[in-house]
């Protein structure tokens, strides 16, 4: 394999990596100075930088290239357990049912209704297999329906940067309206006229959204009217009907603050009311019912959020009344309404819990989950007169059904059950359960875990650790056909609830973010340490595995415990924190300073440096690490990976593998279409098949 004389970076043999050029960069602030040697990767288009990415890649493809029949075999496998011919359960809003489904050999969804009856014939809205045909990336979003039910709009990327191409489709006569509307979210929320739209837009440098504005069916867009505009940059907004059909709100949300703002659907050109201005640390949600507004909040030092009511006609906070009032042990996370019925999602012990209330007093009950690794979760639920519930549920082990259930007879009926095709299946043959680690601090850690059963706890096992743990998201114990590929090949799959996500509640968040950051990747080495101790693995066996911000957390733990892991898996990881969070005109800084702190400050920007992945990288040995990256990744840009890989390469002290793998056609999401992201799945299992000496 040989390149061009003139490139600045060199591959040697087949079997030497890339070498990218070093150029020092000099970045000074607060009077401290770090050198950085790979700044210029950050040029998207220049050339140099495109065959530096290109050569990575291709060193990548050929060291793993005697695995190739296994990732086929392994694709396929995954494959097969997903039933190609799939349809969601029916749902039906405003006179029709709507499903989405899949057809055999088809890697993207059509978006279907059928009129009063599931005996109707099938109205197809949009086939997105037709569309995506001259596009590398593809993905629709935002489908929305008029009220009198006879246009379309929606929203479509094909460059994976999330920017949205708004369409506009008259469901009639099959036609599209002229108009487009570009550098959206690609959601849009109908006024009652149905010719007035709402959408948002995002600033075309660093995507944030920040612009609200109306356009009036059959005119130029150019004619659209700013509604309103978000001029701190902190915030992004978003704009939503209610369930009851009353209002469109307008909503700013930054970190810890949020404000909203209403108008009449039936009334869409007057000026849109404030809900209750912004004050810093005040976060709130709304719902409309009956005359009322309810409002989710954690207003009052409501840490784990209350449920608060007032009138249409008088919504500033001091209006507000409690209706669920807080409570130190259960995060309340959201809520569903219901003409009759008023449902709560809440959070007690990091497990779900669905309660389920009659507006008059006189139901007051939770549904009945025994297990300690389960997911529930509210479904699609946009009927208002029912008294039908729909919700999710799944284990570690067990697929997801999706059910209805009836809250006045206390009926449930499972609508559909995931079917784990190949014939190979069976719950019965696995466990998991959850086990507490213990923290430097003395906190206890969750883990959930998940193996086949009959393999041996000696230390023996190969065991994938994963972890996120920021921006309150938690990540619960779901159950994967994909994950089955590991299991049945001896892996023990492990979920890490490290601080930084809220499944302890969201006290579990903020001791997680800012100036507490580091307790999410101590508590991750502490969970690591604790499965060593206990025999489910060792460090010759144990692997880590984190995206985005996850990926920053498993590139701090790389640097802080190497000796812990066999291998690390980042995948568009978030590790240039410090440069990142400097440069306000990329996407995502500026309105994540509360999560992370704001670097102009000294104070975090010396926290920051500390832990920052790739301001860490030191001589020393590290793990086997696979790192992934799309070159149009809007989220993470590709050149915080395509550096880190770089540092490391020049400073790491070991004969260990380092690849980089960027997909030169995609963003922060990966490959578009069904069965396309298997194929990168395969290509990550099959590097940590290979590190434990397993070929088939």
């Amino acid at each position: 394999m040989s390149y061009k004389k003139n490139t600045l970076f060199l591959l040697k043999t087949e079997v030497s990596a890339p070498k990218a050029k070093i150029v020092a960069k000099e970045l000074n602030i607060h009077n401290d100075l770090r050198i950085d040697p790979f700044f210029w990767l950050n040029q998207r288009e220049d050339q140099e930088v495109l065959d530096y990415l290109k050569a990575e890649n291709e060193y990548f493809e050929e060291n793993m290239s005697h695995t190739k029949d296994f990732q086929q075999s392994l694709f396929q496998e995954m494959k097969a357990r997903i039933k190609e011919d799939e349809s969601s359960v029916p749902y039906k809003y405003n006179g029709y049912w709507y499903i989405t489904r899949y057809e055999t050999g088809k890697g993207y969804p059509i978006y279907t209704r059928r009129k009063e009856s599931l005996d109707a014939s099938e109205e197809i809205l949009l086939d997105c297999n037709i569309e995506a045909e001259p596009h590398e990336y593809y993905k629709a979003r935002g489908l929305s329906i008029s009220p009198d039910n006879t246009m379309m709009a929606f929203g479509v990327d094909t460059v994976s940067r999330r920017e949205y191409t708004i369409r506009i489709k008259n469901l009639v006569t099959g036609t599209y309206y002229e108009e487009t509307i570009q550098n959206t979210t690609g959601s849009i929320t109908w006024a009652n006229d149905n010719s007035t739209l709402f959408y948002t837009l995002k600033d075309p440098e660093t995507l944030r959204s920040y612009k609200i504005c109306r356009h009036t069916l059959g005119t130029s867009v150019t004619e659209d009217v700013d509604v309103y505009e978000e001029t701190d940059e902190t915030f992004d907004v978003f704009v939503y009907k209610t369930k009851s059909k009353r209002f469109i709100c307008i909503g700013a949300s930054a970190t810890l603050t949020s404000e909203y703002r209403f108008v009449d659907a039936n009334t869409p050109l007057k000026d849109f009311k404030i809900f209750q201005e912004r004050i810093r640390g005040l976060e709130y949600g709304m719902a409309h019912y009956d005359g009322h507004f309810y409002i989710l909040t954690n207003a009052d030092d409501a840490t784990n959020f209350k449920l608060m009511k007032t009138q249409e006609d008088a919504t500033e906070k001091k209006h507000w009344e409690t209706l669920i009032p807080h409570r130190s042990d259960t995060l309340l996370e959201d809520i569903d309404v219901f003409e009759e019925y008023l449902v709560l999602s809440e959070r007690t012990n990091g497990l779900n819990q669905i309660r389920i209330k009659r507006w008059d007093g006189t139901v007051d009950y939770y549904l009945p989950f025994d297990n300690e690794t389960y997911t529930a979760y509210s479904s699609i639920n946009i009927d208002f007169e029912t008294e039908w519930f729909r919700y999710g549920y799944n284990s570690l082990t067990t697929p997801t059904s999706v059910i209805e259930f009836n809250m006045l007879t206390q009926e449930s009926k499972v609508l559909k059950e995931q079917e784990v095709l190949g014939g190979k299946f069976d719950k019965n043959n696995y466990a998991s359960e959850r086990v507490w680690a213990t923290a430097n601090d003395g906190t206890k850690i969750p883990i959930s875990l998940v193996y086949k059963k009959g393999i041996k706890m000696d230390g023996s096992q190969p065991l994938l650790q994963y972890g996120y743990g920021s921006y309150g998201h938690t990540i619960d114990p779901y159950f994967s056909t994909t994950r089955l590929s590991l299991l049945d090949r001896g892996f023990i799959y492990a979920i890490a609830h490290v601080r930084g996500g809220e499944y302890l509640g969201r006290p579990w968040y903020d001791d997680g973010k800012l100036l507490k950051k580091k307790n999410t990747f101590t508590d991750f080495i502490n969970c690591s340490e604790f499965l060593i101790e206990k025999g489910y693995t060792s460090p010759a066996h144990l692997y880590a595995m984190g995206g985005s911000a996850g990926g920053l957390l498993v590139g701090a733990v790389m640097n802080s415990r190497p000796e812990l892991y066999h291998g690390v898996i980042a995948a568009v990881p978030f590790v240039d924190v410090v440069t990142t969070m400097l440069d306000d005109s990329i996407p995502l800084t500026t309105g994540e300073y509360d999560e992370w702190g704001n670097p102009n400050e000294k104070e975090y920007y010396l926290y920051m440096k500390e832990y920052s992945p790739y301001d860490n990288v030191t001589k020393q040995n590290y793990p086997n690490v696979l790192i992934t990256t799309g070159l149009h990744d809007s989220q993470v840009q590709y050149w915080e990976p395509a550096k880190w890989v770089a540092k490391l390469r020049n400073l790491k002290q070991d004969n260990n593998k380092l690849f980089l793998h960027t997909n030169m056609d995609t963003g922060h999401g990966g490959a578009s279409g069904r069965f396309e992201a298997l194929k990168e799945l395969a290509e990550e299992y099959a590097f940590l098949f290979d590190l434990e000496g397993i070929t088939e």
